[in-house]
C-alpha cells in the first residue's frame, strides 16, 4: 500500500499510549459536567422514541407515497446523519447498530422508490448529495471495517472515468446531475424544469439574463428558459457545487491511503483553484464541457447550477468549495488550497453592508427568523450571497461555518483575525445563544468562538440548556406527527422531528465545529475512546470541556462524576488521529490532607499543583479515579500524521482494509 504522504508519519502502527492518573478530588461537580451527562441521557431516550414512532423494523421510514421528481433522497438520509456522530461522542452502545440499520433500511426503501442504483444516488446535484452522504461518513468513522468497501466503491464512481462522471482531460465533473446512473442526464425529467411559482417569486429565474421569448409570457410549465435553455446551458459541464464530491474521495483516501484518491483530489480541486485565480480570486460557478469558465454562459463566471445566481449562492458555493479545499489541504499538507475559499469570502466581506435584517433582500428569511429573533431589527453586517447581471444581491447576516472551518484547520493568525474583524463589525453580541436548531444542526459557532476567546465562561451551560430545549421540543413534534401519513411535500417533517442534537457536544467535548453540512468530514482537536469498553466515545459518567484549541495550549477538563467507579479515557489528538501530542501539562493533587482528621466537621481546599512531561503520540490514556477531575494542557503538532480511521485498539500488525471482519470499536 502506498503511504499517505511523504512528509508525514504513517498512522498504521500507533506507539503505546502514555498514561496519566487523575487524582484531583471532585467535590462540587461543575454545572457544565452535570448538564452534559444529563444531555447524553436525554438523547438516549430521544433517538429511541424517534425510531419507535417513525421507522419500521428494518430501519426504513414510515412512508407510503412515491417520489415524483429527482429530489428527496437527501431527506431520507439526513434524518439520521448525526446518529453515528452521537455514538462517536459517547452515545449508547446499540446506537451504532441502529444507525447502520437505518442506512440499510432507507437505502432499500429508496431503491424501491427508483431513486438509487447500486445503493447510490442515480444522478442529482451535490448540494443535496453532500447532505445525503454525511450519514455514510460518520458510519465509516465509527466502523471503518464494515463500511470501507462500500465507501471506496462509491468514490470510484468519480475517480474512475469509466463511470462517466469525470473527464480527466478537462478536469471536470461532466454534468451537474451525476451519480451511479450515466443515463440520468440534464437537470430534470420531462420538458421543463419543475420551477414552482413560490421559487420563481423568491429566487427569480435561473437564467434571467436570457430574454423571454417574443410570443410570451409563458406559464412556468412551458417557459423555454426552464426547458431547452436550462438543459443546454446548465445541464452539462461542471458546476462549483460538484466540489463537494471531494469529501467522498477524501473519505476513501483516509480509509485506504491509496494514491489514486489523493491524485484525483489534487487534480480536480487544483483545476478549480486555477479557475478562481484566473477570476481575480473569486470562485466561478461553472465550467463548460471544454473546461472553460463561461463557455455555455456567454462568458459569465456566474449562472451555473446551484451557483451564484441560483439558490442559495454563497450558502451552496461556499460550503462545497470549503469541503474541497479542506480535502486538498488534508491530502497534500498545502494550506494554500484554502485560498480559493478565503479570497472569495474576503470579496463578499468587502462588499458587505450594515443594515437591520428586516431591510435586507435575503432569500432565506425562515433561516434568520429563529437565529436572529429580536435582533432582526438590529443593524449588523450583511454579505451578498448571490450575483447576476445586475451585480451583487441577496444580502444575509454573516454565516460562520466557513470562516470557522478555515480557522479551525489552519489555526493561523490570518483566519483568526478575520473572525475577530467580523465580530467587531457585527451589531449583534456574539455571546448570544438562541434555542434554535437548523437542519444543519449548527449555527452557534459565533458564541462558541466568543467562549474560546475567553469572553463568555457561562457558554457551556447555556448551550447545553439550549440543546436540552431543542430535544424536548422535538419530542413534542414526535408526539404530534408520529401518526401522520406523510405526503411527499412534507417529507421534511422527519428532519424537523429528529431529536438528536450534537452541536453542543461536538464543540464542548471535541473542540470542533459541527461538520460542514455540504458534505464535509468532521473537524476536531480531540476525540475520546472508552478504554474499558474498547469503543469510541466518552465513557459513562465522564464529561469533557475543551476551553482552548490553540496549538500551544489545547486545554481540556475531564470529570468523572461516578462516586464509585473509575473510568479510563483515551484522548485522541484530532478527528482522525492526525495530530501529535508533543507535551502535556496536567493538574494533580498528591496530598490527601484536605480530608481532615476523624473528628473534623469539614474539609479544606485540596492543594492542586501541575506536572508537565513530554509525549509523542496521537493518544494519551487518562485514568480517572471515582469522583476525580483533571485539566490537561496539550501541546499539539497539528497534522503531523496522515489521517486514519485507526483506533488506539488497532494492533501493531492490523491494517484497516476493505472487507476486514474484525470490529475494533
Amino acid at each position: 500500500m502506498s503511504s499517505h504522504s511523504a512528509d508525514r508519519a504513517p498512522a498504521d502502527d500507533p506507539a503505546p499510549s502514555p498514561e496519566i492518573e487523575a487524582k484531583v478530588p471532585l467535590l462540587e461537580p461543575p454545572g457544565w459536567a452535570v448538564a452534559q451527562r444529563a444531555l447524553f441521557d436525554l438523547l438516549d431516550h430521544a433517538w429511541r422514541r424517534f425510531a419507535q414512532d417513525f421507522t419500521g423494523p428494518d430501519g426504513r421510514l414510515h412512508y407510503t407515497g412515491r417520489l415524483t421528481t429527482r429530489d428527496g433522497v437527501d431527506d431520507f438520509y439526513e434524518v439520521f446523519f448525526n446518529w453515528p456522530q452521537l455514538y462517536l461522542l459517547g452515545g449508547a452502545d446499540d446506537l451504532l447498530s441502529a444507525s447502520e440499520q437505518h442506512w440499510e433500511g432507507v437505502t432499500r426503501q429508496l431503491t424501491e422508490l427508483g431513486m438509487l442504483h447500486d445503493e447510490f444516488e442515480r444522478g442529482y446535484d451535490w448540494f443535496h448529495q453532500g447532505e445525503s452522504l454525511l450519514l455514510l461518513y460518520f458510519l465509516c468513522m465509527a466502523a471503518p471495517d464494515r463500511w470501507s468497501e462500500r465507501a471506496l466503491h462509491f468514490a470510484e464512481l468519480y475517480v474512475d472515468p469509466a463511470h462517466g462522471n469525470y473527464d480527466p482531460a478537462h478536469r471536470i465533473i461532466t454534468r451537474p446531475h451525476n451519480g451511479s446512473d450515466p443515463r440520468r442526464t440534464g437537470l430534470f425529467d420531462g420538458d421543463v424544469y419543475p420551477w414552482l411559482l413560490k421559487e420563481a417569486q423568491t429566487y427569480g429565474y435561473p437564467l434571467e439574463w436570457i430574454p423571454e421569448a417574443a410570443d410570451g409570457p409563458y406559464p412556468l410549465s412551458e417557459d423555454p428558459r426552464l426547458g431547452a435553455q436550462m438543459r443546454d446551458r446548465m445541464g452539462v459541464g461542471d458546476t462549483a457545487v460538484n466540489l463537494a464530491a471531494a469529501g467522498l474521495v477524501l473519505n476513501a483516501w483516509i480509509l485506504s491511503g491509496e494514491d489514486r484518491y489523493h491524485d484525483w483530489i489534487v487534480e480536480y480541486v487544483g483545476a478549480w483553484r486555477e479557475r478562481t485565480e484566473a477570476n481575480g480570486g473569486l470562485i466561478p460557478d461553472n465550467a463548460g464541457p471544454d473546461g472553460v469558465v463561461g463557455s455555455l454562459m456567454e462568458g459569465r463566471w456566474y449562472g451555473g447550477h446551484y451557483g451564484w445566481s441560483w439558490p442559495h449562492g454563497w450558502h451552496s458555493v461556499g460550503h462545497a468549495a470549503c469541503v474541497a479545499a479542506l480535502a486538498a489541504a488534508t491530502v497534500t499538507g498545502d494550506d494554500d488550497y484554502l485560498s480559493m475559499v478565503a479570497t472569495t469570502l474576503d470579496t463578499l466581506i468587502g462588499r458587505g453592508k450594515v443594515m437591520p435584517h428586516i431591510e435586507a433582500d435575503s432569500s432565506l428569511p425562515s433561516k434568520w427568523v429563529a437565529e436572529l429573533g429580536p435582533d432582526s431589527h438590529t443593524s449588523t453586517l450583511h454579505l451578498p450571497f448571490r450575483h447576476n447581471d445586475l451585480g451583487w444581491f441577496d444580502y444575509n447576516p454573516v454565516t460562520s461555518p466557513v470562516p470557522v472551518a478555515l480557522w479551525h484547520h489552519t489555526a493561523s493568525d490570518t483566519d483568526r483575525s478575520r473572525l475577530e474583524r467580523l465580530r467587531e463589525a457585527d451589531g449583534i453580541d456574539w455571546r448570544t445563544v438562541r434555542p434554535f436548531r437548523a437542519k444543519e444542526e449548527s449555527g452557534h459557532e459565533k458564541a462558541w468562538f466568543a467562549f474560546l476567546a475567553g469572553d463568555d465562561p457561562g457558554y457551556p451551560e447555556r448551550i447545553l440548556a439550549a440543546a436540552q430545549a431543542q430535544v424536548r421540543h422535538r419530542l413534542r413534534r414526535i408526539d404530534r406527527y408520529r401518526d401522520l401519513d406523510v405526503p411527499e411535500a412534507d417529507i421534511h417533517v422527519w428532519q424537523q422531528s429528529n431529536p438528536v442534537v450534537t452541536e453542543a457536544l461536538v464543540q464542548l467535548t471535541w473542540g470542533g465545529p459541527q461538520v460542514l453540512y455540504g458534505g464535509g468530514l468532521q473537524q476536531a482537536r480531540l476525540r475520546y475512546h472508552d478504554a474499558d469498553a474498547r469503543r469510541a466515545g466518552l465513557p459513562p459518567d465522564v464529561a469533557a470541556l475543551v476551553t482552548s484549541i490553540d496549538p500551544e495550549a489545547t486545554t481540556v477538563e475531564l470529570v468523572n462524576l461516578s462516586p464509585e467507579a473509575g473510568r479510563t479515557v483515551i484522548v485522541q489528538a484530532g478527528a482522525f488521529a492526525e495530530h501529535t501530542i508533543t507535551a502535556v501539562r496536567h493538574t494533580i493533587c498528591e496530598d490527601d490532607g484536605w480530608i481532615g482528621d476523624m473528628y473534623d466537621y469539614g474539609h479544606t481546599e485540596p492543594v492542586v499543583t501541575e506536572r508537565e512531561g513530554p509525549c509523542d503520540s496521537a493518544f494519551l490514556t487518562v485514568r480517572l479515579l471515582a469522583s476525580t477531575r483533571i485539566r490537561l494542557v496539550l501541546r499539539l503538532q497539528l497534522r503531523a500524521n496522515a489521517p486514519s480511521y485507526r483506533t488506539p485498539f488497532t494492533s501493531q500488525d492490523e491494517e484497516l482494509t476493505p472487507g476486514t471482519e474484525e470490529h475494533t470499536e
